[in-house]
């Protein structure tokens, strides 16, 4: 049993590097796209600053997640198994059509799922973080879109005396500042999500006891309560996104960097400005960076002539948002369910 729990912990860091590879886009699809970098060094660029955050952003976002959405007594190593196949199972769906839906919300949804499929509604602590996240889904967008917007407009009026030529090597170099910002606003939420979610297990009272006498290296998997996040789960997180990220999801990257509307720096700086979640890690929400990066794409596109936007993929986009949650969780909660019956049959 302690070689499960110690696998769902490696499953775990596995989700955590898919999801730096899923949402590198994030990051770099906008400094891609205006050509500030080339793509290598962008996800280069991008993966140094999801690992540094590990230096400057607290564990608010990883105790939410490990104990602000189930109920301890409902989780498992099961659960939290069927949990991150859930999530694994839509962002490489996602992926694959290039859609940028959120890793966050994946993982958030499968937990719930794989809760409720083994013990029920009152498995979730509700309304809670629950209402939280999902308000985040609707104004993340919307506060992203605003952001972009206002800022694009004052540098409009800032620099409308300016030569294009002189606005766009101002805000090339800028555009590294303000993608090293979304990149480490990106690490410091996305990366505690698999740190709640280890810790969650980890400090389960099914799983936790079985560590309780082990000594030498199994001792660090004993953990009796969700307060405090060790270190070894901190350095293990911000490790495998930094490294998702190098590898860098591509399909999405050009849904976002291209297809949605045509950027240039200026217009990548406002996005990538607007499209950071400092605040919501601050406040221990596990908001999406997918989300408000996508909407400040559209409030800067939609600054500078709003037919430039491809309003139908925006919206396929969002209907992605919408049924995220729902399929991680359908697919979390049919993964409980065999994992469940195997237990069963190997008793039998």
């Amino acid at each position: 049993m302690e070689a499960y729990v110690v696998a769902i912990v490696a499953i775990a860091l596995v989700f955590d590097f898919i999801n730096g590879f899923h949402d590198s886009a994030n990051s770099i699809a906008t400094i891609v796209g205006t050509r500030v970098l080339g793509p290598f060094q962008a996800v280069l660029w991008a993966a140094v600053f999801n690992f540094s955050a590990l230096f400057v952003v607290g564990t608010a976002v990883a105790k939410a997640v490990s104990a602000g959405y189930v109920d301890q007594a409902a989780v498992g190593a099961n659960v939290i198994a069927a949990a991150l196949t859930g999530a694994i199972a839509w962002n490489l769906i996602t992926w694959w059509f290039g859609i940028p839906s959120s890793s966050s919300h994946a993982l958030i949804g499968g937990f719930g799922g794989a809760a409720i499929a083994s013990a029920g509604w009152s498995a979730l602590k509700l309304p809670g973080k629950w209402l939280e996240t999902l308000s985040a889904i609707v104004l993340s967008p919307a506060l992203g879109a605003f952001m972009g917007l206002a800022l694009m407009v004052f540098v409009y009026n800032a620099f409308r005396r300016t030569a294009p030529g002189k606005v766009d090597k101002f805000f090339r170099p800028a555009q590294l500042v303000s993608s090293a910002l979304l990149s480490l606003a990106h690490g410091g939420n996305d990366a505690q999500k698999t740190m709640g979610i280890i810790v969650g297990l980890l400090s389960a009272p099914s799983v936790s006891r079985l560590f309780a006498d082990e000594t030498g290296l199994l001792r660090i998997f004993y953990m009796p309560t969700a307060t405090t996040i060790p270190f070894w789960v901190e350095l293990g997180a911000y490790v495998a996104i930094a490294f998702g990220t190098l590898f860098g999801g591509w399909r999405i990257v050009h849904t976002m960097g291209t297809r949605i509307t045509k950027l240039r720096p200026v217009g990548g700086f406002c996005a990538e400005t607007g499209g950071a979640l400092f605040i919501a890690t601050g406040l221990g929400i596990p908001g999406s960076t997918t989300h408000t990066i996508t909407g400040a794409i559209v409030g800067v596109g939609s600054v500078r002539n709003a037919s430039t936007v491809r309003w139908g993929l925006a919206g396929n986009i969002v209907w992605a948002w919408i049924v995220t949650i729902p399929a991680s969780g359908l697919l979390a909660a049919l993964s409980v369910v065999i994992l469940n019956a195997v237990v069963v049959a190997g008793r039998a």
